[in-house]
């Protein structure tokens, strides 16, 4: 049994009337532009390996053409593969019968989209209460799981309002209701917020931490907003061309960029606010700290260390000191990082 809850292996998608007989082609080297030039096809997703580990949030960012939507619809199967496979609970999506895949996007994965997705026909209770009437819940016990969550993203008040009502932010609160009230395990949020104003988004990004925090879904999220993925990623996959650059926690990606590319990426990122205290922490002197937890970012912690006259840390982990970071350390950090390799593509896991 893999560790992972999602596990993605070896995937390719090539969209053509020969795909199968391009992969050969693509998997030796042959790249995007020449794919189309020379064949007449599209190249989704190159060789794509990705484990997706329970109750966190798994950010994929890219570029737009980057291949991040698409790969999110091989999760739950709106797009059939070339080659490859997709274990959930290590079992492959992709060998599921209809009537499996059925049973599976009703009640193993729900989805939120970005152009929220609302029967406009239907009260906002009503389209809160969909992925309930598909999953033949009865009316009433439908009706008191949606208003729940309804009530839960802050729409109490307007369940019989209809989404033209609405304003963009809230039409995207009852999409989340809507996902959540199935009770799924996964939660597939495709662009979800890119398409709100900078303040709504930053709170529908606060909402869904919130509720994480208490619901501990396994959560796919799809941006091409780095800002985005950075505040709510446990860990980030980086998409380019249908190829995964980089993988790993957004620490790990601020601090080592694989490559050029990756280093673009993060270039203008506030790391102070990003990364944290435990990602600097090295072995403890003799010398005197002041303590702090672990999960502090640096931006907090140099506040902290102004106001005490520190010019050390104690990091602080479980009540215990578990490594120490100075003054110099943040500082370094907080410089602009070079990438560890221009050619390469290291995966951290």
């Amino acid at each position: 049994m893999s560790d992972y809850k999602i596990e993605i292996k070896n995937l390719y998608k090539i969209f053509g009337p020969d795909d199968k007989n391009m992969v050969e082609l693509v998997a030796n080297g042959l790249g995007k532009q020449d794919l189309l030039d020379k064949h007449q096809h599209v190249l989704g997703l190159r060789d794509v390996n990705i484990g997706i580990s329970a109750s966190s949030i798994n950010v994929i960012m890219g570029l737009s053409g980057s291949g991040k939507s698409t790969l999110i619809r091989h999760i739950n199967r709106l797009i059939e593969p070339t080659v490859g496979e997709i274990n959930v609970d290590g079992e492959n999506v992709l060998a599921m019968d209809q009537d499996k895949i059925r049973d599976f996007r009703r009640f193993g994965a729900s989805m939120v989209f970005q152009n929220f997705g609302l029967m406009p026909h239907r009260t906002v209770l009503e389209n809160a209460m969909y992925g309930l009437n598909i999953q033949g819940v009865v009316s009433s016990e439908g009706e008191k799981r949606a208003q729940h969550w309804l009530d839960r993203v802050g729409l109490s008040g307007f369940e019989d309002r209809f989404p033209a009502q609405l304003s963009g932010g809230m039409q995207q609160r009852v999409g989340l209701a809507r996902a959540l009230a199935t009770d799924a395990d996964i939660l597939l949020m495709d662009e979800a917020f890119s398409a709100l104003d900078p303040l709504i988004r930053a709170d529908m990004q606060a909402i869904l931490l919130d509720l994480q925090d208490e619901l501990h879904k396994t959560i796919v999220f799809i941006t091409h907003d780095l800002d985005e993925a950075l505040r709510i990623g446990d860990d980030i996959a980086i998409l380019r061309d249908g190829e995964l650059i980089q993988k790993g926690t957004p620490q790990k990606i601020v601090l080592k960029p694989a490559n050029d590319y990756v280093a673009d990426f993060t270039k203008d990122v506030n790391r102070a606010r990003v990364l944290t205290l435990d990602t600097l922490s090295h072995e403890a002197g003799s010398k005197k700290g002041l303590p702090l937890e672990s999960n502090l970012p640096i931006e907090e912690a140099m506040q902290k260390m102004v106001e005490s006259k520190f010019n050390l840390v104690t990091v602080m982990k479980n009540n215990k000191a578990v490594g120490q970071v100075s003054l110099d350390d943040m500082v370094a950090a907080i410089a602009k990082p070079k990438p560890t390799d221009s050619g390469s593509t290291t995966t951290y896991r």
